[in-house]
């Protein structure tokens, strides 16, 4: 379980999510400095850093989602396709139809809304594998982009424009070009929300009864019977909430983008996945932490640049490195967790 904690050295009195999201902080510390040592200058500007955050917040946001179903025992691979309808649906409408900006909003909210009610009810009340409703959901997700608008197009719209091209200056970490001239560092919008919202989501599974009713059902789910937990209301309200990341990081995608396409968003639901499960959450349920993903995804990214600063641009040098990253953070996770059941048999 999450909270338990043992007699003994600082590893058996740490909780699984706390060591497994330190490890996870830590190798995500070690390769940064890494590229920042052995890779040249370009890892030493802030500016890079914030790029993984501009480029990635959408991810970020999805992942987080996807961390608080995978903590209750489910997965929700719907995701990808529910961040490409809301890119397309948000952006015929402001194109297309001259909309505004506020309603393009509600739109992705009320998507990913949609999608997290009807596949939450489907898992928790109709008890069908969380694999199989969201499978579905991915192909109608998928589906649904292609008749909104089959063809990718970007969007024109002033007022969308306007907020896309919005930048936040971040003081005094900016960097001199090679012509000495200084340029400001800069996240963007997106950045905001998704920090907003790791925030409000490690809060809420902290200190909150829903946070701690979401271990208990991924730990054990009579065991949570017994305390009184409503297993099924639990299950149902994380479908809720990823369907609800899923539509706020379609939105924060479409802003980064600029743009619609049946294309777009493609693989993220995998690497939403990879990203939890680096961060430390476990796919059986019951162990995870929102900043864990947080870093999880940051350190995703970070090996992508480094693959690619390397000059392995070739895609299969990625999907190689990103396996072999699952595959060390899996075998972290299995020999964390064997340590723990044999201490607590002690």
């Amino acid at each position: 379980m999450n909270k338990t904690k043992l007699k003994g050295g600082f590893f058996n009195r740490v909780s699984d999510t706390n060591l497994l999201m330190t490890i996870t902080i830590v190798i995500f510390l070690m390769m940064y400095i890494g590229a920042i040592v052995f890779q040249g200058s370009g890892f030493k500007k802030p500016q890079m850093f914030f790029n993984i955050l501009n480029a990635n917040a959408a991810l970020i946001i999805t992942a987080v989602g996807m961390s608080i179903v995978m903590i209750t025992g489910g997965i929700d691979i719907s995701v990808g396709g529910v961040v490409a309808l809301v890119s397309m649906c948000c952006a015929v409408y402001l194109d297309k139809a001259n909309g505004n900006i506020f309603v393009s909003i509600l739109i992705a909210i009320g998507i990913g809304l949609a999608f997290g009610i009807v596949q939450g009810f489907l898992v928790a009340y109709v008890d069908i594998q969380p694999f199989i409703v969201s499978l579905a959901g991915m192909f109608f997700a998928r589906g649904m982009t292609t008749i909104v608008n089959t063809a990718p197009f970007n969007v024109q719209n002033k007022s969308f424009v306007k907020l896309k091209s919005t930048r936040i200056t971040v003081p005094k970490m900016g960097s001199y070009n090679k012509k000495g001239l200084y340029i400001p560092a800069y996240v963007e919008i997106g950045v905001l929300v998704a920090l907003a919202i790791v925030v409000i989501l490690f809060l809420v599974l902290r200190y909150t009864k829903l946070g701690r009713a979401f271990y208990a059902v991924g730990g054990n789910k009579q065991s949570a019977l017994m305390l009184g937990v409503n297993v099924k209301r639990t299950k149902f309200l994380s479908h809720v909430i990823c369907g609800l990341m899923a539509g706020i990081g379609g939105y924060v995608y479409f802003l980064h983008v600029g743009s619609g396409a049946a294309s777009h968003a493609s693989g993220m639901e995998m690497n939403a996945i990879a990203s939890s499960i680096i961060g430390g959450t476990m796919l059986s349920g019951g162990v995870g932490n929102i900043a864990g993903t947080l870093f999880g995804v940051l350190s995703l990214s970070t090996i992508q640049n480094i693959v690619s600063s390397a000059g392995l641009d070739q895609a299969w040098w990625t999907g190689i490195t990103i396996a072999a990253m699952l595959c060390i953070f899996l075998l972290i996770q299995s020999i964390v967790i064997r340590q723990r059941k044999r201490a607590l048999k002690r």
